[in-house]
């Protein structure tokens, strides 16, 4: 059967993807890739991995690259590594140039840590959804973000796994009849040793999770529970929960994402595999839904859920971030950007795994907090914690 003259395809859903060479854009690119009648990658960014983005623009005939370092950059130019018809940006300015363009429909922001806030509050002002994957962007601004949001009609897609779960929960419920979201925990890769062989973590013993292939430092997060911390954070601002209704608990099979709790008792969940092409596809796509990328959940092999309480004297971070959301004001941020800098200082090996929570800890104390008048109060309270977390590595490296 033929369809009516008047009937048109749906136009393909034109994607900026910020973050491309991360472990968040590779899976993306395989979502972009699995539904190309859907999705069209119309612009892609590298903090310096110059190589894969190129390679990336040619895959996908992408018309604007950008990448954030100078120098890898021109090392770009110098090499000719970009097709004729892809358009180079260069600098934090040409992530900001990609999340604005004309063209686009929606912005993936997986840049690590906050170097995406200036691009995904710029796609926000001119109207483009933002999915965000970068949850320290909502940590660290998130009532400019939501304000971005509502001033633009933009939407605000989540693409933590957690948060497009809790999303998908509640998205046809009243607000008023959610009791609480559980979010769920892996525990990371430590979350089974003797508390007394902690003192003797490597940065590569960190950095083997269990279930989940993801970039370093939100590795190393996992593995202190700082990522959930933050997670319960950003729920707290994308949802517009009390505090008190935020709650973790360890599930390590990473399978259920979220519990919702309503006000009757009961509770939905909702369950995939650990693969991150999930919540991007809803994202991407939403509020569309379309075959998975991957493998849904094989029902027939033996399945098992486990649910723990965290033990808070286990994870001194989780504990913390607890603290911080009670204690609002600057608090979100001055956590974040003290655990970034304590988390770069295990990395590169200068500082011990369990001082990472003392530094952190330290900062949070000595600063002298204040509701952020603007977005530059912000960017000032965040250069501010980290100059002081600085100083506090130092101490306890």
């Amino acid at each position: 059967m033929h369809a009516p003259a008047s009937a048109s395809p749906l136009r393909r859903r034109r994607v900026v993807l910020l973050g491309a060479t991360g472990s968040i854009g590779r899976s993306a690119l395989r979502v972009i890739a699995a539904h190309p009648d859907r999705l069209e990658l119309v612009g892609v960014a590298a903090q310096r991995n110059w190589t894969e983005l190129a390679a990336i623009a040619r895959e996908f005939h992408v018309p604007h690259a950008a990448i954030e370092d100078h120098a890898a950059a021109d090392a770009a130019f110098a090499a000719s590594a970009f097709p004729s018809g892809t358009t180079l940006h260069r600098g934090r300015g040409g992530l900001r140039d990609l999340a604005t363009l004309p063209v686009a429909d929606i912005v993936l922001v997986a840049v690590v840590g906050t170097a995406g806030l200036e691009p995904a509050l710029a796609a926000l002002a001119v109207g483009k959804d933002l999915a965000l994957a970068s949850k320290e962007i909502l940590v660290l601004a998130g009532s400019f973000v939501l304000a971005a949001a509502r001033a633009s009609g933009a939407r605000l897609l989540p693409v933590d796994s957690e948060h497009a779960a809790v999303a998908q929960c509640i998205e046809r419920q009243p607000h008023a009849s959610v009791r609480r979201i559980v979010l769920t925990a892996s525990g990371g890769a430590f979350r089974d040793w003797p508390v007394e062989q902690l003192a003797r973590v490597t940065p590569a013993d960190a950095l083997r999770h269990p279930n989940w292939s993801m970039g370093p430092k939100i590795t190393v997060d996992s593995a202190t529970l700082a990522n959930k911390g933050l997670e319960l954070i950003e729920a707290q601002c994308l949802f517009g929960l009390r505090p008190e209704q935020c709650q973790a608990v360890l599930h390590p099979q990473s399978i259920a994402h979220c519990l919702v709790e309503f006000l009757d008792g009961t509770m939905l969940a909702q369950l995939s595999p650990p693969s991150m092409t999930f919540p991007i596809q809803r994202a991407l796509l939403h509020p569309e839904v379309a075959k998975g990328t991957d493998a849904a959940l094989d029902l027939s092999k033996l399945l098992s859920l486990e649910f723990r309480p965290i033990d808070e004297a286990r994870f001194p971070l989780f504990a913390l971030a607890r603290r911080v959301m009670e204690a609002g004001r600057s608090a979100p941020a001055v956590y974040n950007a003290a655990n970034e800098v304590a988390v770069a200082a295990f990395l590169g090996r200068g500082l011990p795994f369990l001082a990472i929570s003392r530094v952190v800890d330290q900062v949070l104390g000595d600063f002298p907090h204040r509701v952020p008048a603007s977005l530059e109060d912000v960017l000032a309270i965040d250069a501010e914690a980290r100059r002081r977390a600085e100083i506090a590595t130092a101490l306890h490296a």
